[in-house]
């Protein structure tokens, strides 16, 4: 540990105690470490200003809490609480010690994945419960976000909690495979893997496993980092480490060979015969971690069903996701968690597929958990901005001023161009990009950055044979720059220098200023162009080109340039997914895939930059910049709607998705990973709005009851009949005016949980409907319980029998409750003003669509027969003599059944099986 290191750690350590942290606070403790070490090393030439607004940036960020969607199996047993004091937390302390020491991550953003990874383990099964289980999840978090964190911190979880053996599926590129196993040997094994795998006291000891006082851990490994360390075999043949005592990490590439090696070692060597003569690995718990689970996961091949929507059991599956699935069916105790920031995919799996050759696939029924993103995260909505969109609960975000639109490519890497294309000259916007490349890396020393990795990413082709000769040019460009900051300019017209300044004058200084106005990063401050200009030809010298893809030998060294290494990485796929490029600042991308999750993943740019976000650069084109922004758009909403569903206690397999789909050339993902997706336009066109989260504090339950009995109070008198069925107590009023119900949802409180039920946005709609002559006028239902013993209430002049529902939320959240099932409304009480021939229309076309003619149609079919000018209001007084017993009055459920229009605002979306059986009642091609 460097003498910084170890500063900042004691006063992040004194801070630790401090409820709330001022600059103030941080300054006291800043001078009282300073004073303590400068009695003991006079000669310390640490900056104590530095590393006060260091510790000042870290302690600005915050971390909200993850929100879970899970199932409600019975199967599964609730273990972690009781048994956590038990379990000795020997590789977890461990690890969250070097986050805190050596990472010098802040004591908030620590308790984040302490508590992000225990949400996680006790979805998990007891490794020490009698088998057999099978858990199944998945973990969403946002690109380059700190994935790999969490699920280190989980592993180092499950092994003190039992675990055996640990499978990381860690990318399809071995060299992807051998940064992830890397990051373990340091964060997790304490051991570089290089040198030995197996575990002993002896082994060269690195990260985790350097800290003092800190003795290795007893934990195997049967791969290494090394780049062809993957597992092999060899090793399979050599059974040289058994696993079931000391747990066992592997961390292997998504590659059919390596998986069946994999299955058979394990089978062969540790399975036993099961009734049906299959070899099935019993008493060693499996704890699976697939990263970029969307990525050569997902079975995309055609899933073949019969006539009633079951799946058959003789579909084959792709050879990766057959192999992982045949793998988690050959142990009797499993666990999976697939991680992704772009899980389009991934939703579209079909939820039920059993198969006896394969198992289950992998859907993950047990569990979906929305990882937040620390607020010093770089994501795609600080890069590209959001736009306003209530609907989905997303508020307005500008992008930092970081991008740079570039149009004078074409002849250099054109837009369609072929693996024979000759590239001649770099264009100007590639000169300028590698300049300011040059321009950054010296900011960076001046802001006492020198010892800091350096970055940049040029990405425009996926062709190997013209990535070589872009490095060419890339290479003579950068040797032109150094010769000419070394040398001068000679006789040229040309003076560099003063063009680089006229960059940083013209460019850095006023981004800079804006980015500090948006960011809140202590550690970016000003600097002046002579500091800068003083670090240009060291920056310059320590810049290495390399070439990174499947022919070339380049690899991204980091670790061999403990001073810092800068390096321009030319590349395509390999640089496309899940490769980490340390401190990139310049980002030169032309790659035109078409798929969100694809154009989502290349994004390097996407990240954390402490000190140096405002020197980072996006050069692109607009059309990219376009669909960057859709896409960003996209992934929030994805994410919203999982907020959405765990607010309302749903389980993965039970509430449907949906991807908003772009309305010109680009794909959510690959077309054979959407088979089980439906294209569909969405609208509250004949939808139900329902609020379904309730505010049951007092003031809001007395607001809204009174706001409700001045309504009905409004209305007039109620009709005696209905056109089709009796009203059974309800009351019922038809033509009743849109300002009535436009008034009443100004009035209303509607907790914003029920995020669909949003008054401004259910305005706007109806509003936008009323200028083409729809919603001209409402029916409005009072519903009067017919449960007998119900308790009465006296609404608006009106005795009305309290309706009864379940509290999804009870004992969890004061102050809120949540419709158990996600529903407020009986199917029923939707045709309470519809006549029998709207009744009978709807029931035939419900019969053509699903072969079923019940008495009363699905909800979808009856709104497709109310007339567009006339919507339904059902209001549900809900009974607070049970679930609500502090509440004075009852609580107010509204749901708002829209009639279907063929003029209504749409947009157009991709949803899963499950969203289309909701809103349908069943699948079908």
């Amino acid at each position: 540990m460097t003498d910084y290191n170890g500063a900042i750690t004691i006063v992040m350590t004194l801070l630790k105690s401090n409820k709330e942290i001022t600059e103030n606070i941080i300054s006291n403790k800043v001078e009282m470490v300073k004073l303590m070490l400068s009695n003991e090393n006079p000669q310390s030439e640490i900056d104590w200003e530095f590393l006060k607004r260091d510790v000042e940036s870290r302690c600005n960020v915050k971390m909200g809490k993850g929100t879970i969607l899970e199932d409600r199996e019975i199967g599964h047993k609730v273990w972690l609480p009781s048994h956590k004091s038990s379990i000795e937390w020997k590789f977890w302390n461990r690890y969250k010690r070097y986050l805190e020491e050596e990472k010098g991550w802040s004591y908030k953003i620590i308790m984040g994945i302490d508590s992000l990874t225990d949400q996680i383990l006790e979805r998990l099964e007891d490794p020490q419960r009698e088998g057999p289980w099978d858990r199944r999840g998945m973990a969403v978090g946002q690109v380059q976000s700190g994935k790999t964190a969490n699920y280190t911190g989980l592993v180092c979880k499950a092994v003190d909690a039992g675990y055996k053996l640990i499978i990381v599926l860690a990318g399809q590129h071995k060299s992807l495979r051998s940064q992830t196993q890397a990051r373990l040997d340091m964060e997790f094994l304490g051991f570089d893997t290089r040198m030995n795998r197996a575990f002993n006291q002896e082994n060269l000891k690195i990260g985790v496993g350097r800290l003092i006082g800190q003795k290795l851990l007893p934990v195997n490994s049967l791969t290494s980092s090394d780049d062809n360390g993957d597992f092999t075999r060899k090793i399979a043949s050599q059974g040289a480490v058994m696993i079931g005592s000391d747990p066992v990490l592997l961390v292997v590439k998504k590659n059919k060979s390596v998986l069946k090696n994999l299955l058979n070692w394990a089978t062969s060597i540790h399975g036993e015969l099961n009734k049906k003569g299959v070899k099935i690995v019993s008493e060693i718990p499996l704890l699976l971690i697939d990263d970029e689970a969307d990525n050569a996961s997902l079975n995309t091949n055609e899933t073949p069903v019969d006539e009633n929507g079951k799946v058959l059991d003789d579909c084959d599956a792709t050879a990766i996701n057959g192999l992982i699935r045949q793998l988690l069916n050959s142990f009797e105790k499993t666990a999976y968690v697939g991680y992704t920031a772009t899980p389009f995919g991934n939703i579209f799996i079909m939820p039920v597929i059993e198969s006896d050759r394969y198992g289950d696939d992998l859907f993950p029924k047990n569990f979906i958990i929305n990882l937040p993103s620390p607020s010093n995260h770089i994501g795609p909505a600080k890069v590209f901005g959001l736009d306003t969109y209530e609907q989905a609960g997303i508020k307005e975000e500008e992008g930092i001023p970081i991008i740079r639109v570039i149009d004078d490519f074409e002849e250099f890497i054109p837009t369609n161009h072929k693996k024979y294309h000759e590239p001649v000259e770099i264009p100007e916007s590639l000169k300028k990009a590698i300049r300011c490349f040059v321009i950054s890396c010296a900011a960076r020393a001046a802001r006492k950055q020198e010892k800091e990795h350096n970055s940049m990413l040029i990405h425009v082709t996926r062709y190997t044979n013209l990535q070589m000769k872009i490095y060419y040019l890339v290479k003579e460009e950068l040797e032109f720059i150094r010769r000419r900051i070394e040398y001068g300019d000679g006789g040229s017209k040309e003076n560099l220098i003063e063009e680089l300044e006229c960059i940083w004058k013209d460019d850095y200084v006023k981004t800079t200023e804006a980015v500090k106005k948006q960011i809140n990063d202590p550690k970016i401050i000003n600097v002046e162009w002579e500091d800068v200009k003083t670090n240009l030809f060291t920056a310059v010298a320590k810049i290495n080109v390399k070439l990174i893809n499947g022919t070339a030998n380049d690899l991204l060294d980091y670790d061999s340039y403990s001073d810092g290494g800068s390096f321009i990485a030319i590349g395509g796929d390999k640089l496309s997914r899940g490769l980490t490029l340390e401190g990139l600042t310049i980002s030169y991308y032309l790659r035109a895939s078409r798929m969100y999750d694809t154009l989502m993943q290349m994004g390097r740019w996407f990240g954390y930059r402490p000190g140096y976000a405002d020197l980072c650069r996006l050069y692109t084109s607009e059309e990219l910049v376009t669909w960057y922004k859709y896409i960003t758009m996209a992934s929030e909403e994805l994410r919203s709607d999982l907020n959405y569903m765990a607010a309302l206690n749903k389980s993965p397999e039970d509430y449907g998705l949906r991807v908003r789909t772009h309305p010109g050339e680009l794909l959510i993902t690959a077309v054979n990973k959407m088979r089980n997706g439906t294209p569909m336009k969405l609208s509250y066109a004949g939808h139900i709005i329902e609020t379904v989260v309730f505010n049951t504090d007092n003031p809001t339950v007395e607001h809204n009851f009174k706001v409700l009995s001045q309504f009905v109070q409004q209305l007039g008198t109620p009709e005696d009949e209905t056109p089709y069925r009796p009203l059974h107590g309800n009351y019922l009023w038809d033509s009743v005016p849109t300002k009535f119900i436009i008034d009443l949802l100004n009035e209303i409180i509607i907790h914003p949980d029920s995020r669909k039920a949003n008054p401004k946005i259910l305005i706007d709609y109806i509003e936008a409907q009323m200028e083409i002559n729809e919603l001209k006028k409402w029916s409005v239902c009072l519903v009067s319980s017919s449960k007998k013993g119900a308790n009465v209430c006296n609404i608006g002049g009106y005795d009305v029998r309290l309706t009864q529902r379940q509290n999804a939320n009870e004992n969890i959240e004061k102050d809120k409750y949540s419709m158990s099932n996600g529903r407020l409304i009986s199917p029923a009480d939707e045709v309470i003003d519809l006549t029998e021939d709207q009744i009978g229309r709807a029931r035939q076309e419900m019969y053509e669509k699903t072969g079923k003619r019940p008495d009363i149609p699905g909800g979808r079919y009856i709104r497709n027969f109310r007339s567009p000018d006339t919507g339904l209001l059902i209001i549900y007084p809900l009974d607070h003599s049970r679930e609500f017993a502090d509440t004075v009055k009852p609580v107010v459920g509204l749901a708002f059944s829209f009639p279907g229009s063929e003029n209504a605002r749409t947009v157009d979306y991709k949803v899963n099986n499950i969203y289309w059986e909701q809103e349908f009642g069943v699948f079908n091609d």
